[in-house]
């Protein structure tokens, strides 16, 4: 007999709550919520067109991985707001879900010997690189959501390949194991019993042999759980959103009252100060846009772009950590029609690169598509609200694009080059 006091032994493990029936229903809720996660954060990564220029690849060698890609479209305009909004509100709201799957299968992961067959072999293997995967994912993720990003290396390709590799091992686990799962709801629905369900694996039952007296039956331990989601819902999905729900995001970087006050009293991701923008540089006497082209170059200060046919839209902010804002009033002049000015036809603007003044942080500069520059209501933005671009804002001129992700949308706007990129 197996030393009960050693985690290999299924007598170790002693909750009354372990067993297959709880660890399927929390695995049918992952099955659906992984997937979406997965889904939506391909989408996310479609969204920065990393095929369309260097500069917006933060995989360069993603290789094969990129097949999905596509030009990312600009209708709707509020497509990257719901997109981002759900992967990162859905992915915390999981945290709870994932925890409790995760601890109660912890003693599959201790079951000796290692592999009976070459089936279960493949399944140790997928389960092993499933958590790894998860936590590593779940981890990373909520790091970045959080500006507080401390991870060695770039959190772009670790958190792309990492996603393919728990997401291979997800589709790995979820085949060897689907049949047990839908067998293990079947008897929930016909109320089976605890000792029916460890007589189903009797290699190593999760349901113990030894169990402690229990303090909470099953399905107050899924309340449990879903009550733990259901409140770090409420304390994120607020971020998605202006004014006083706000306030009820707690747990995301954007939550609380919107900063400032004013027309542009809206969030934002990155200040003009810790960019390194001064505002000596970006006054009316020095700074001046240049924009190259087809026939050449064109210099224009502020004030000569405030003299020309100027247009509004009204379009969010949306940022990869999951923060959106509603529409703002935007008003600045068509990227079509600076396209034109420098030998392009506007119905036929090509691809086009923006640098910024920035001098820290990523994307200093960025390329948007073809599509996204005839887009009319893509704007080199000057005013906002009604008001004038404040620093933290982009002044004196940003980028503003229906259904692009926040940081496309580049603030303090010194060159555009449009043509081959």
């Amino acid at each position: 007999m197996p030393d009960q006091r050693l985690p290999s032994s299924p007598g170790f493990w002693r909750s009354p709550l372990r067993g297959p029936w709880f660890t399927s229903v929390l695995g049918v809720v992952m099955l659906v919520g992984i997937t979406v996660l997965f889904v939506t954060g391909l989408l996310s990564y479609a969204a920065y067109n990393p095929d369309l220029s260097p500069v917006n690849d933060k995989t360069p060698d993603k290789g094969l991985l990129g097949f999905y890609l596509f030009s990312w479209p600009t209708d709707p305009s509020w497509l990257y707001r719901l997109n981002q909004g759900v992967h990162v509100t859905l992915g915390i709201t999981l945290v709870p879900v994932l925890l409790a799957k995760l601890w109660s299968v912890v003693p599959k992961l201790f079951a000796l010997p290692p592999a009976r067959s070459l089936a279960h072999a493949l399944e140790r293997i997928s389960l092993l690189l499933l958590v790894g995967g998860v936590l590593f994912e779940f981890v990373t993720g909520v790091l970045n959501i959080q500006l507080d990003y401390v991870f060695p290396g770039s959190f772009y390709p670790l958190h792309f390949y990492g996603a393919w590799v728990f997401f291979a091992a997800f589709v790995v686990h979820v085949v060897l194991r689907a049949p047990a799962a839908v067998r293990n709801l079947r008897r929930m629905r016909e109320g089976k019993g605890p000792q029916e369900e460890a007589g189903m694996e009797p290699d190593f039952p999760l349901v113990s042999p030894r169990p402690e007296e229990p303090t909470v039956s099953r399905r107050g331990a899924l309340w449990l759980v879903g009550g733990g989601s259901l409140l770090l819902f409420g304390t994120t999905v607020g971020q998605n959103f202006d004014g006083p729900l706000r306030r009820t995001a707690l747990l995301a970087p954007h939550g609380g009252a919107d900063p400032g006050s004013g027309p542009g009293g809206f969030q934002i991701n990155k200040t003009a100060a810790s960019r390194g923008i001064s505002a000596a540089e970006t006054s009316e006497a020095a700074w001046r846009l240049v924009v190259r082209g087809r026939s050449g170059t064109v210099r224009l200060s502020r004030a000569e772009l405030l003299d020309l046919p100027l247009h509004s839209s009204a379009l969010p902010i949306a940022c990869v950590e999951g923060w959106s804002t509603s529409d703002q009033w935007w008003r600045g002049v068509r990227l079509r029609d600076l396209a034109a000015m420098v030998g392009y036809d506007a119905d036929a603007a090509p691809d086009v690169l923006v640098e910024s003044l920035q001098r820290r942080g990523a994307f200093r500069s960025a390329a948007l598509r073809a599509n996204q520059v005839r887009d009319p209501r893509s704007l080199l933005a000057l005013d906002v609200n009604g008001e004038p671009l404040t620093p933290d804002h982009g002044y004196p001129a940003r980028i503003i694009v229906p259904a692009a992700p926040g940081v496309l949308n580049t603030k303090w706007v010194a060159r555009m080059t449009f043509g081959d990129l």
